[in-house]
């Protein structure tokens, strides 16, 4: 995409003063529980109103949605609050399907972004179309991925484009329902500044309490806006329901985030800091996670050892390492000095890790 320009103009165009903001339940699941939603959402800084028609399903038997009917709750929604509609296709049967029933936005989920044969159908069934369409990320960590499916959509013509960050599957099991992996959503960023980036912190998160959090890191990042799903009763909610949060949540979450606005040399400059600042907390995240991992290895390490008798100290192996760290540290612009004093302090407390073992 040589030209990533005309690709925000239906963002700018809406003139928010805020960012977008799509919101409602994970699944359609009766008439009457998308309207109350809606009815709670209107009036609200929502722009657009989201519900699951059709659900993709980790394994059969599970509830899979209601199916087209829930279109028409989608044209009531819009007929009766004015809000405009958000659903998930993945076919070009849900496209047609969608575009009869005048959907406004539509995405394309995590499942579909990893088949290239599946957004090439919905690309050409999307053709031409001035809906917006965003693309959700892959299942893995793939930018190439996430970004071929936006091409596929940008040859098809179909100009109002942007992606959603909802993050990443691993079998790691971590604080995190789908691990942010923010770098990989700011490569995005810095690639194509130009196309609308919004955040899923629903699906990063998995649980409603971390929603807040989430979404100010990416506001943070200037990210474009926030898909956040909302039921009135989330707890009795048909799918997700660890991670809905009620309108009247949603509502406060919207009051209580800190907006980053670019309107003078101070605000920008704020703004900058604020992202940039925000780029090393998740990198320090990073490193946190990173040696916790290293010391369980060590552990491991520790435990061989203790079975064999082996001492916990090994100079060769160290010094291997250490010779190392300070090549691959100058080719990152690390100086020799702060390298030594960092593996050092990670030598030490592995040591200790190992000897614990032993003791044990």
């Amino acid at each position: 995409m040589e030209n990533t320009k005309e690709l925000r103009n239906w963002l700018n165009d809406m003139n928010l003063g805020h960012p977008l903001v799509i919101a409602g339940p994970c699944s359609a699941e009766t008439e009457e529980q998308v309207m109350h939603i809606a009815n709670e959402l209107k009036d609200t800084d929502v722009s657009y109103f989201r519900a699951g028609i059709w659900k993709p399903r980790t394994r059969p038997g599970m509830f899979e949605g209601v199916g087209a009917i829930g279109l028409k709750w989608l044209q009531k929604v819009k007929a009766e609050t004015g809000m405009k509609t958000a659903t998930e296709v993945a076919n070009r049967a849900h496209v047609e399907l969608a575009l009869e029933h005048d959907v406004d936005l539509l995405w394309i989920g995590a499942r579909s972004t990893v088949s290239p044969f599946i957004v090439q159908e919905i690309a050409d069934a999307l053709e031409g179309t001035d809906k917006i369409v965003l693309v959700k990320n892959p299942v893995n960590p793939d930018l190439s991925l996430w970004l071929g499916a936006v091409e596929r959509l940008h040859t098809a013509n179909i100009q109002k484009l942007g992606v959603i960050h909802r993050g990443f599957s691993t079998y790691e099991k971590t604080k995190y329902r789908n691990i942010p992996e923010w770098q990989l959503a700011i490569d995005l960023q810095t690639r194509f500044p130009d196309l609308p980036i919004i955040n899923d912190p629903s699906h990063i998160t998995g649980k409603r309490d971390m929603i807040f959090d989430v979404s100010q890191t990416a506001l943070d990042l200037n990210f474009d806006g926030l898909m956040i799903e909302t039921h009135f009763d989330p707890d009795n909610a048909w799918s997700d329901a660890a991670q809905q949060v009620t309108p009247a949540t949603l509502i406060q979450i919207m009051k209580d985030l800190r907006i980053r606005k670019e309107s003078d040399p101070e605000t920008e400059y704020n703004s900058k800091l604020n992202n940039l600042r925000a780029q090393i907390d998740i990198l320090d995240h990073q490193l946190i996670e990173t040696l916790g991992k290293r010391m369980k290895v060590s552990d491991g390490i520790g435990t061989l050892k203790k079975s064999r008798n082996v001492a916990v100290l090994q100079s060769s192996r160290w010094n291997e390492i250490l010779g190392k760290m300070i090549l691959e540290g100058e080719t990152k612009g690390l100086s020799e000095e702060f390298v030594l004093r960092m593996f050092k302090a990670i030598h030490q407390e592995s040591i200790n890790h190992q000897e614990k073992v032993l003791k044990a």
